[in-house]
Protein backbone atom coordinates (compact mmCIF):
# COMPACT_ATOMS: atom_id res chain seq x y z
CA UNK A 1 0.00 0.00 0.00
CA UNK A 2 2.82 2.04 0.98
CA UNK A 3 4.45 1.56 -2.20
CA UNK A 4 1.43 2.59 -4.55
CA UNK A 5 0.98 5.76 -2.66
CA UNK A 6 4.92 6.52 -3.01
CA UNK A 7 4.47 5.85 -6.97
CA UNK A 8 1.04 7.76 -7.37
CA UNK A 9 2.42 10.44 -4.88
CA UNK A 10 -0.69 11.02 -2.51
CA UNK A 11 -2.03 9.03 0.87
CA UNK A 12 -2.71 5.52 1.74
CA UNK A 13 -6.07 6.20 2.71
CA UNK A 14 -6.75 7.71 -0.84
CA UNK A 15 -4.96 4.50 -2.35
CA UNK A 16 -7.46 2.34 -0.08
CA UNK A 17 -10.64 4.66 -1.30
CA UNK A 18 -9.20 4.07 -5.26
CA UNK A 19 -8.66 0.06 -4.56
CA UNK A 20 -12.02 -0.51 -2.74
CA UNK A 21 -13.90 1.43 -5.96
CA UNK A 22 -12.30 -0.90 -8.29
CA UNK A 23 -12.38 -3.89 -6.07
CA UNK A 24 -16.65 -2.99 -6.16
CA UNK A 25 -16.36 -2.37 -9.80
CA UNK A 26 -15.14 -5.70 -10.25
CA UNK A 27 -11.84 -4.43 -12.28
CA UNK A 28 -9.21 -5.65 -9.62
CA UNK A 29 -9.25 -7.66 -6.13
CA UNK A 30 -8.37 -6.83 -3.28
CA UNK A 31 -5.99 -8.43 -0.72
CA UNK A 32 -3.27 -7.96 2.10
CA UNK A 33 -1.39 -4.86 1.32
CA UNK A 34 -2.83 -4.16 -2.13
CA UNK A 35 -4.60 -5.44 -4.79
CA UNK A 36 -4.45 -8.05 -7.62
CA UNK A 37 -5.78 -8.18 -11.30
CA UNK A 38 -8.73 -10.02 -11.89
CA UNK A 39 -8.81 -13.20 -13.98
CA UNK A 40 -10.91 -13.80 -16.38
CA UNK A 41 -12.05 -16.60 -19.13
CA UNK A 42 -12.19 -15.53 -22.52
CA UNK A 43 -15.11 -16.62 -24.50
CA UNK A 44 -15.07 -16.93 -28.33
CA UNK A 45 -15.73 -13.52 -29.17
CA UNK A 46 -13.06 -11.91 -27.46
CA UNK A 47 -10.23 -14.11 -29.06
CA UNK A 48 -9.31 -11.66 -31.00
CA UNK A 49 -8.24 -8.87 -28.20
CA UNK A 50 -6.06 -11.56 -26.43
CA UNK A 51 -2.26 -10.91 -26.02
CA UNK A 52 -0.20 -12.41 -28.97
CA UNK A 53 1.71 -14.13 -26.02
CA UNK A 54 -1.18 -15.68 -24.44
CA UNK A 55 -1.90 -16.83 -27.63
CA UNK A 56 1.37 -18.05 -28.31
CA UNK A 57 1.54 -20.34 -24.62
CA UNK A 58 -1.99 -21.59 -25.54
CA UNK A 59 -0.88 -23.17 -28.55
CA UNK A 60 2.27 -24.78 -27.24
CA UNK A 61 0.68 -26.18 -24.45
CA UNK A 62 -2.39 -27.52 -26.66
CA UNK A 63 0.19 -29.44 -28.76
CA UNK A 64 1.25 -31.53 -25.72
CA UNK A 65 -1.75 -33.30 -26.05
CA UNK A 66 -2.23 -36.76 -27.74
CA UNK A 67 -5.21 -38.95 -28.82
CA UNK A 68 -6.94 -40.73 -26.28
CA UNK A 69 -5.39 -39.07 -23.63
CA UNK A 70 -7.91 -37.54 -20.55
CA UNK A 71 -7.14 -33.89 -19.58
CA UNK A 72 -8.17 -31.18 -16.93
CA UNK A 73 -8.21 -27.83 -18.17
CA UNK A 74 -8.01 -25.05 -15.17
CA UNK A 75 -10.11 -22.03 -15.51
CA UNK A 76 -8.20 -18.77 -16.56
CA UNK A 77 -7.47 -16.37 -19.28
CA UNK A 78 -4.20 -18.26 -20.72
CA UNK A 79 -5.41 -21.82 -19.91
CA UNK A 80 -8.53 -20.77 -22.33
CA UNK A 81 -6.11 -20.24 -25.38
CA UNK A 82 -5.46 -23.79 -25.59
CA UNK A 83 -9.07 -25.02 -26.47
CA UNK A 84 -9.20 -23.47 -30.01
CA UNK A 85 -5.97 -25.58 -30.66
CA UNK A 86 -8.14 -28.97 -29.37
CA UNK A 87 -10.24 -29.63 -33.02
CA UNK A 88 -7.99 -32.34 -34.14
CA UNK A 89 -6.98 -34.42 -31.55
CA UNK A 90 -9.34 -37.93 -31.48
CA UNK A 91 -11.10 -39.30 -28.53
CA UNK A 92 -9.82 -37.12 -25.76
CA UNK A 93 -11.58 -36.24 -22.17
CA UNK A 94 -11.53 -32.75 -21.01
CA UNK A 95 -12.88 -32.21 -17.73
CA UNK A 96 -12.85 -28.73 -16.99
CA UNK A 97 -14.10 -26.40 -14.24
CA UNK A 98 -14.78 -23.71 -17.31
CA UNK A 99 -18.07 -22.82 -18.39
CA UNK A 100 -16.73 -21.17 -21.41
CA UNK A 101 -14.28 -23.98 -22.23
CA UNK A 102 -17.20 -26.03 -21.69
CA UNK A 103 -19.28 -24.43 -24.71
CA UNK A 104 -16.26 -24.11 -26.55
CA UNK A 105 -15.33 -27.55 -27.14
CA UNK A 106 -18.50 -29.06 -26.94
CA UNK A 107 -19.21 -27.78 -30.36
CA UNK A 108 -15.96 -29.12 -32.01
CA UNK A 109 -16.33 -32.05 -34.52
CA UNK A 110 -14.11 -34.41 -33.03
CA UNK A 111 -16.64 -34.46 -30.30
CA UNK A 112 -13.95 -34.98 -27.15
CA UNK A 113 -16.24 -36.07 -23.68
CA UNK A 114 -16.38 -33.13 -21.90
CA UNK A 115 -16.82 -33.27 -18.25
CA UNK A 116 -17.67 -30.52 -15.86
CA UNK A 117 -16.80 -30.16 -12.27
CA UNK A 118 -19.61 -28.56 -10.90
CA UNK A 119 -19.40 -26.90 -7.65
CA UNK A 120 -19.73 -23.14 -6.40
CA UNK A 121 -19.80 -20.57 -9.43
CA UNK A 122 -17.46 -18.17 -8.35
CA UNK A 123 -18.28 -14.99 -10.34
CA UNK A 124 -15.17 -13.38 -10.12
CA UNK A 125 -13.02 -16.35 -11.74
CA UNK A 126 -16.03 -16.69 -13.89
CA UNK A 127 -15.41 -21.17 -13.08
CA UNK A 128 -16.84 -23.75 -10.29
CA UNK A 129 -15.00 -23.88 -6.76
CA UNK A 130 -14.98 -25.06 -3.65
CA UNK A 131 -15.68 -28.57 -2.27
CA UNK A 132 -17.90 -30.19 -4.32
CA UNK A 133 -15.48 -29.51 -7.68
CA UNK A 134 -12.89 -31.31 -5.81
CA UNK A 135 -14.57 -34.18 -4.84
CA UNK A 136 -15.64 -34.60 -8.72
CA UNK A 137 -11.34 -34.14 -9.78
CA UNK A 138 -10.26 -36.25 -7.41
CA UNK A 139 -12.86 -39.06 -8.55
CA UNK A 140 -11.14 -39.37 -11.81
CA UNK A 141 -8.09 -40.27 -13.10
CA UNK A 142 -6.00 -37.95 -16.01
CA UNK A 143 -2.96 -38.15 -17.94
CA UNK A 144 -2.19 -34.09 -17.83
CA UNK A 145 -3.69 -31.78 -15.70
CA UNK A 146 -3.40 -27.94 -17.24
CA UNK A 147 -3.55 -25.79 -14.45
CA UNK A 148 -3.61 -21.29 -14.70
CA UNK A 149 -1.57 -19.13 -12.36
CA UNK A 150 -2.24 -15.83 -10.97
CA UNK A 151 1.47 -15.11 -9.60
CA UNK A 152 4.60 -17.22 -9.94
CA UNK A 153 6.98 -17.23 -7.49
CA UNK A 154 10.58 -18.69 -8.45
CA UNK A 155 11.59 -20.02 -4.49
CA UNK A 156 7.77 -20.99 -3.71
CA UNK A 157 5.50 -22.52 -6.82
CA UNK A 158 2.46 -20.80 -8.38
CA UNK A 159 0.66 -18.40 -6.09
CA UNK A 160 -2.79 -17.12 -6.27
CA UNK A 161 -4.69 -14.31 -4.31
CA UNK A 162 -7.34 -16.85 -3.13
CA UNK A 163 -7.14 -18.91 -0.50
CA UNK A 164 -8.94 -21.65 -1.43
CA UNK A 165 -5.99 -23.43 -3.26
CA UNK A 166 -8.08 -26.92 -2.95
CA UNK A 167 -9.66 -27.26 -6.57
CA UNK A 168 -5.71 -26.85 -7.93
CA UNK A 169 -4.46 -29.00 -5.32
CA UNK A 170 -7.16 -31.84 -6.25
CA UNK A 171 -6.32 -31.64 -10.21
CA UNK A 172 -2.56 -31.88 -9.36
CA UNK A 173 -3.50 -35.29 -7.45
CA UNK A 174 -6.04 -36.45 -9.71
CA UNK A 175 -3.15 -36.19 -12.50
CA UNK A 176 -0.19 -37.96 -14.09
CA UNK A 177 1.85 -35.21 -14.74
CA UNK A 178 0.87 -31.48 -14.05
CA UNK A 179 1.69 -28.33 -16.85
CA UNK A 180 1.32 -25.12 -15.30
CA UNK A 181 0.14 -22.10 -17.93
CA UNK A 182 1.15 -18.50 -17.51
CA UNK A 183 3.39 -15.78 -18.78
CA UNK A 184 6.80 -14.61 -17.14
CA UNK A 185 5.00 -11.20 -16.72
CA UNK A 186 3.37 -13.20 -13.61
CA UNK A 187 6.28 -13.11 -11.69
CA UNK A 188 5.98 -9.59 -10.70
CA UNK A 189 2.69 -10.53 -9.24
CA UNK A 190 3.03 -11.44 -5.29
CA UNK A 191 0.36 -13.38 -4.46
CA UNK A 192 0.13 -14.63 -0.72
CA UNK A 193 -1.68 -17.81 -1.03
CA UNK A 194 0.82 -20.45 -2.79
CA UNK A 195 -1.46 -23.02 -4.48
CA UNK A 196 1.12 -25.99 -6.41
CA UNK A 197 4.72 -25.80 -5.31
CA UNK A 198 7.41 -26.39 -8.16
CA UNK A 199 7.98 -30.10 -6.85
CA UNK A 200 4.25 -31.00 -7.93
CA UNK A 201 4.97 -29.32 -11.67
CA UNK A 202 6.14 -31.53 -14.18
CA UNK A 203 5.96 -28.59 -16.86
CA UNK A 204 6.11 -25.08 -17.10
CA UNK A 205 4.80 -23.09 -20.46
CA UNK A 206 5.50 -20.37 -20.34
CA UNK A 207 6.98 -17.25 -23.13
CA UNK A 208 10.43 -16.45 -24.00
CA UNK A 209 10.30 -12.88 -21.44
CA UNK A 210 11.47 -15.53 -18.72
CA UNK A 211 14.24 -14.56 -17.57
CA UNK A 212 17.81 -17.58 -17.71
CA UNK A 213 18.46 -17.95 -14.49
CA UNK A 214 15.12 -18.17 -13.28
CA UNK A 215 14.85 -21.00 -15.84
CA UNK A 216 17.55 -22.97 -14.63
CA UNK A 217 16.19 -22.71 -10.95
CA UNK A 218 13.65 -24.25 -12.71
CA UNK A 219 15.09 -26.80 -14.23
CA UNK A 220 16.69 -27.39 -10.95
CA UNK A 221 13.67 -28.10 -8.94
CA UNK A 222 12.79 -30.79 -12.19
CA UNK A 223 10.38 -28.48 -14.10
CA UNK A 224 10.92 -28.65 -17.84
CA UNK A 225 10.58 -25.21 -18.86
CA UNK A 226 9.12 -24.45 -22.62
CA UNK A 227 8.57 -21.00 -23.98
CA UNK A 228 6.67 -19.98 -26.85
CA UNK A 229 7.49 -17.03 -28.90
CA UNK A 230 4.42 -14.60 -30.18
CA UNK A 231 6.51 -14.77 -33.47
CA UNK A 232 7.22 -18.28 -33.97
CA UNK A 233 10.07 -18.08 -33.73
Amino acid sequence: MEALAQLFETSSVTIRKDLSVLDSEGTIVRQHGGAAPLPALVSSSQRTFLSPVKAAIGRLAASLIQNNQRIIIDSGSTTATMVEHLQTQQNIVVMTNALSVANQLVAFKNEPTVIMTGGTWDPRSQSFQGKMAGNMVQAYNFDLAFVGAAGLDIERGTTTYNEMTQLSQAMANAATKVIVVAESAKLRNKMPNVELTWQQVAVLVTDTGLADDAARQLADYGVTVLTASPDGE
